[in-house]
């Protein structure tokens, strides 16, 4: 019988309710420090809401215009779509900043000084949060545009990497990938104008090609990631109002995901954290994990604590979990939340990240 794996470390996957990087800095370090390896700026500002600040970059672009019909107002945002009004050609649309080089380097200051000043511990990272270009380009394209758009968009966000990587040094930086939308094009579901169809890969959701093509186009921008900088993604189901926008049968998709993404990336991957719903304390939904074959070098993170059930709930999904990593050799893994966790409310998030402790001392 295969030993069972060590339960060791957290990761947090980007968003933290907090008002500021430094608050959130100081009440992730003072909580869970010690168990941390990176630590995000917690998504503060516009990125609340994950990409739907995004929305101002599309409407800066010559050659883009939002439909005309009335607003469709989520959080503050409008989501109408936009599409390729004539005016430029598809090859010639130049996205500018984004926001999200602004954004790091403005937090990487604060991270420092508290590093310097022993509130971080020596030896942590400063993690990016990032998302794939096919979150943004299937939330604010209108469908037969997004093929066309995809690349300037690809390309911008690529830039954003290198203004962070120039002024942040490879070795204090850890940048995550997040990949979400594309499990709505693995699952065939909407995500509000009707079921997805993937522009860029034949077949439909149950296509094996779509896999690939999915962890293909994540690779591209993952490759410029400077190679002495740690690599990571999150696999996700979606987080609205704490709930995905499909559940999962089982982690067969995710761990599909996560191989591909082994298998095209010739750079390490540091990290790959995957969800857990609340309810799945079933061999069941965890048995995909013994198909997992990225190398030792890669950790998984389990989104298994949930403020809802705390340790008992937590122990109760690890039991499952380890062993179906012990059947695929892994000899560790860490914990998270199945999500970022800031838009939850802001007196949760200190109990929250103790929590993640807690489980990972009563996991032996």
């Amino acid at each position: 019988m295969p030993e069972l794996p060590l339960v060791a470390g957290a990761h947090l996957v980007g968003s933290i309710n907090q008002p500021t990087a430094e608050a959130t800095f100081r009440v992730v370090a003072q909580e869970l420090g010690g168990d941390l390896a990176r630590i995000p700026d917690g998504e503060v500002g516009e990125r609340f809401h994950w990409i739907l600040f995004q929305g101002a970059a599309f409407d800066a672009v010559d050659g883009l215009s939002r439909v005309p019909i009335d607003p469709i107002v989520v959080a503050g945002f409008d989501l109408r779509p936009l599409v390729l009004d004539g005016s430029a050609a598809a090859s010639d649309l130049v996205f500018g900043s984004l926001g999200y080089a602004d954004a790091a380097a403005s937090s990487y200051a604060d991270f420092t000084r508290l590093r310097d000043a022993g509130v971080i511990p020596a030896g942590t990272r400063f993690q990016v949060c990032l998302p794939s270009p096919l979150a943004p380009i299937t939330t604010y394209v209108a469908a037969p545009d997004r093929a066309a758009v995809y690349p300037a968009y690809a390309a911008a966000l690529a830039m954003e990497i290198d203004r962070f990587a120039a002024a942040i040094p490879a070795d204090d930086l850890a940048v995550q990938i997040d990949l979400a939308t594309e499990f709505a094009y693995l699952e065939g579901v909407s995500l509000g104008g009707g079921p997805l169809e993937a522009f860029f890969a034949e077949g439909g959701a149950d296509a094996p090609e779509l896999v690939d093509a999915i962890a293909g186009l994540a690779a591209e921008l993952a490759a410029r990631v400077p190679a002495e900088a740690q690599l990571g993604f999150h696999l996700c189901y979606g987080d609205v109002a704490e709930k995905h926008f499909v559940e999962p049968a089982d982690a067969g998709k995710l761990v599909a995901v996560a191989n591909a993404l082994g298998a095209q990336l010739e750079r390490r991957i540091d990290w790959v954290h995957l969800p857990v719903p609340i309810e799945r304390t079933d061999a069941a939904y965890f048995a995909p994990l013994a198909g997992w074959a990225l190398p030792a070098e890669t950790t998984p993170f389990l989104g298994l604590v949930h403020h809802e059930d705390g340790v008992d709930g937590a122990l109760a999904r690890l039991a499952p979990a380890r062993g179906a990593f012990a059947a695929a050799g892994v000899a560790t893994f860490g914990v998270g939340t199945e999500c970022g966790f800031g838009r939850g409310p802001a007196d949760r998030t200190a109990s929250l990240l103790a929590l993640h402790r807690e489980v990972i001392a009563a996991a032996g």
